[in-house]
């Protein structure tokens, strides 16, 4: 304990009165402590909070700079009572001791709260940068915050304890097998994101789908321990980042970043309309400018064939002719290259699928140049409202299950010819 020079009467007062002396000292210290939290908090912090208006992050309520310098400064009453503590004469040494621990405790958490607080600004002012989204770092910072906030806690226990915290580590050895238990979801999340990030699987921004968890939307978070997905009908969805590891996902950034979005569906043609063109449909079919190259090569192409055939004296079911299933391929492809709101630099083919009892599938192959869905799916309708309205001119039919509305009227149909006179 410091020794200090009294005046002579208040040491003689205190002789006297040893209790008034120890209370009076405590009252003094109790001034002090207030006194540096009222010129920290009111003289200090306003001044601080003045300069950092003037800088573009201290202005910034989102950054935070404010919280961490508000922390620390609940530091200097912790320092003050804890050193004048011993200034207190007369107080029993176990008080004295208390008070110290109890004040070296408060420091800590505080200045612990103050690193927490920092690495959230740090996750801000990262997250602001261009291509921030590549790399989040939030679960890296969340690691820190807990290695700080576990060794905040051992310092905290051995400052109330008033023991070394050299003898608590030692016995955290044979606590391993315990903490591997309680922080096994911690590790595999921190494996899992370290893997997500290396790798480059994930980003903020993403849309990825994972139908075994209902997710189907863009990332906005990555945090150490869940990856939070805004679903197309504005639910969230909260996947264990482990999972992602050990589960499969599909993440479309390779489509957005490709300027396509894929248009794979199929027209359905009844197969009882599939026939050979004669020259009047060969004719009218060629007032289309799309067909017209198309129909000239063809002609050509079977006129040279058909003239070998007739050389070698082959009967004539041997020719070749041109059907109209074919020309209707044929129009659907140039109908697309025709298209500007089509990805020319991508897959394009219009193919037949294997015929079954729905009809002979068209399939069309290729990729929207706008990513956005509601572009994506309007490029796409346009396409198939223009393909059903232009089957007819080929004299093919969509396939269509019969409805009970087309039983009905050929019952009536039929009703009308057996009441017709004979």
């Amino acid at each position: 304990m410091m020794n200090l020079e009294y005046p002579q009467w208040f040491q003689a007062w205190a002789d006297t009165q040893p209790w008034a002396y120890t209370f009076s000292a405590c009252i003094i210290l109790v001034i002090a402590v207030w006194l540096s939290q009222l010129i920290t908090q009111h003289i200090l912090l306003r001044g601080i909070s003045r300069l950092l208006s003037q800088t573009e992050l201290g202005s910034d309520p989102g950054v935070g700079i404010r919280v961490i310098v508000h922390r620390l400064a609940q530091v200097v009453p912790a320092l003050v009572l804890s050193a004048g503590i011993y200034l207190v004469p007369d107080l029993p040494e176990i008080a004295t001791t208390i008070i110290r621990n109890i004040s070296i405790a408060y420091l800590i958490l505080t200045l612990a709260r103050s690193f927490s607080a920092a690495m959230t600004s740090v996750n801000e002012i990262y997250n602001r940068q261009p291509d921030a989204h590549e790399k989040p770092i939030k679960g890296y910072l969340q690691i820190a915050k807990i290695v700080v906030y576990v060794v905040a806690a051992i310092l905290i226990i051995a400052s109330l304890l008033d023991r070394s915290p050299v003898i608590l580590l030692s016995g955290i050895g044979a606590m391993g097998a315990v903490a591997m238990l309680v922080f096994q979801d911690t590790i595999l999340s921190l494996v899992a994101s370290i893997q997500l990030s290396s790798n480059d699987m994930l980003r903020v921004g993403d849309w990825i789908e994972m139908p075994q968890l209902n997710a189907d939307g863009d990332v906005i978070d990555v945090a150490l321990h869940t990856v939070r997905v805004q679903n197309w009908d504005k639910t969230i969805t909260n996947i264990p980042t482990k999972r992602l590891i050990s589960e499969s996902f599909k993440n479309w950034r390779g489509m957005q970043e490709s300027g396509g979005r894929r248009i794979k569906r199929s027209l359905y043609i009844d197969q009882n309309s599939i026939h050979f063109l004669s020259a009047e449909q060969k004719e009218k079919l060629k007032r289309f400018s799309l067909l017209y190259d198309y129909l000239g090569q063809k002609e050509k192409d079977i006129s040279e064939w058909n003239s070998g055939l007739e050389k070698q004296g082959l009967d004539p079911i041997n020719s070749r002719q041109v059907t109209n299933i074919g020309t209707f391929r044929a129009y659907v492809k140039q109908y697309l290259k025709s298209r500007p709101d089509v990805h020319q630099g991508l897959t394009l083919m219009v193919r037949q699928l294997s015929p079954g009892p729905q009809g002979l599938p068209i399939e069309i192959y290729c990729f929207s140049n706008d990513t956005a869905w509601e572009t994506y799916e309007g490029i796409q309708s346009d396409i198939f409202d223009h393909l059903f309205a232009i089957l007819p001119q080929f004299d093919l039919q969509v396939y269509q299950e019969t409805s009970g509305q087309d039983v009905r009227m050929a019952v009536q149909q039929f009703k009308q010819i057996g009441d017709e006179p004979s």
